[in-house]
């Protein structure tokens, strides 16, 4: 299983890429080397910016080796046997800014247009996207002037801003304040490379599903598939971050769990479950994906005890029947200009069979990948395949990671919103 959204090098949008990375002063600075390296070892060109507070809390020497180029601190700003200024060298370096953690000092001072230290001044100088991971106390993050810094610097752009999580904090204090976890800061900056800092989906519910449903024929023994659940994750954080408000609704995920976080999750084991929650949710929703891989037949009765190998074939024998066509019962119930993506994971003549399915369902686009392709199947880092639309469009989707396809099915549903 990868829970590092690793992706072969030309796949990967963070490749080649020049990663600037900031660090102010919170606790939270020492994850920070697990990210510079995850960014080395994908491909990109790394610089680390420490303020004084940073440098106390995680080691220059380590960050240098990590990321195989000097660290850079506030000492090293001015120098007389320097052409320009280091902060605006470093600037027009970067193609994209990851500034993790953004502490409430340093979110005051960009805010307010202050350039007194090194970080400061680079924050003021760079035009490059910012992926901005605010970490700090509860109360501190609560407190009316970060709250009104953190309202204005949303307003920003070419920034990215990741709010903190919940959970368990470094002063032992449960609540708002933890920093994004490395897998996810990878995964939001992978999205700011691959799609950018516009928030076109803010104000708008988008409802998708993910993973696989297992249907139970005892307690040890279901049908099920090998869907990991990461396409239908991908796209439910590009919607996020992208502004939406997002419920995913998901069978048993083989994913690294911080890829859930500032989506709302809703866990479900069988068809039954998932239809369920679906009639629930669809009212409140803008637009639905569907990517949830649902198994197509359960026994008809569920045993309660475990059987044994002599009285298995005869009850697999016994009555199946079909798990409803939840995609088609989405189509058919929405009120209104309601979009729905659907999903055909298909083996050999792909289109084909995408194009009757559909016709079928009704749903107004549906992406067919084919399973049988290394590179595109369950499981998979990439995908690729055809997306079919209103008025007999097919586009051809190229080889790409999960999280950029996830973007381009995004756009597709965003342009048929009301």
């Amino acid at each position: 299983m990868r829970t590092d959204s690793a992706l072969p090098t030309t796949l990967d949008p963070l490749a080649g890429r020049r990663v600037l990375v900031g660090i102010s002063g919170s606790i939270a600075a020492v994850k920070l080397p697990t990210v510079v390296s995850a960014l080395v070892k994908r491909g990109a060109e790394v610089r680390c910016v420490l303020t004084p507070s940073a440098a106390a809390l995680v080691s220059p020497v380590a960050l240098a080796s990590l990321s195989r180029h000097r660290c850079y601190l506030d000492a090293d700003q001015w120098s007389h046997t320097a052409a320009r200024p280091l902060h605006v060298e470093l600037a027009e370096w970067a193609d994209l800014v990851l500034l993790a953690p953004l502490s409430a000092t340093t979110l005051g001072r960009w805010v307010h247009g202050l350039g007194d230290t090194l970080l400061a001044s680079l924050l003021l100088a760079t035009e490059a996207p910012v992926l901005a991971a605010a970490a700090m106390n509860t109360a501190m993050w609560g407190s009316p002037g970060v709250a009104a810094n953190w309202e204005a610097l949303k307003t920003f752009e070419r920034v990215l801003p990741l709010g903190p999580a919940a959970g368990l904090l470094a002063c032992d204090r449960e609540g708002t304040g933890r920093m994004a976890e490395p897998s996810l800061l990878l995964l939001a900056l992978e999205s700011l490379a691959s799609w950018g800092w516009r928030r076109d989906w803010g104000g708008r519910r988008l409802l998708v599903t993910a993973g696989p449903t297992r249907e139970w024929l005892d307690p040890a023994r279901c049908i099920s598939n090998p869907s990991t659940g990461q396409m239908g994750v991908m796209l439910a954080q590009a919607a996020r971050l992208r502004g939406a408000q997002v419920d995913l609704v998901h069978g048993p995920l083989q994913l690294d769990p911080s890829w859930l976080e500032g989506i709302t999750a809703h866990p479900i084991d069988t068809g039954a479950e998932l239809q369920e929650v679906l009639l629930d949710l669809q009212p409140q929703a803008d637009a639905i994906a569907m990517a949830a891989a649902v198994a197509d037949h359960r026994p008809a009765q569920r045993l309660e005890h475990k059987l044994e190998k002599a009285q298995l074939e005869a009850a697999l024998a016994e009555g199946w029947e079909p798990v409803p066509d939840l995609l088609a019962a989405l189509v058919r119930q929405r009120r209104g200009a309601q979009p729905i993506l659907g999903f055909a994971a298909q083996s050999g003549d792909v289109l084909s069979q995408a194009r009757a399915k559909f016709n079928r369902k009704g749903c107004d686009l549906l992406f067919a990948n084919p399973i049988d392709k290394p590179g595109a199947g369950f499981g998979s880092a990439s995908n690729e395949g055809w997306l079919l639309g209103p008025g007999d469009a097919c586009t051809p989707i190229e080889p790409m990671g999960k999280l950029p396809l996830g973007h381009v099915l995004l756009s597709a549903l965003g342009q048929l919103l009301p």
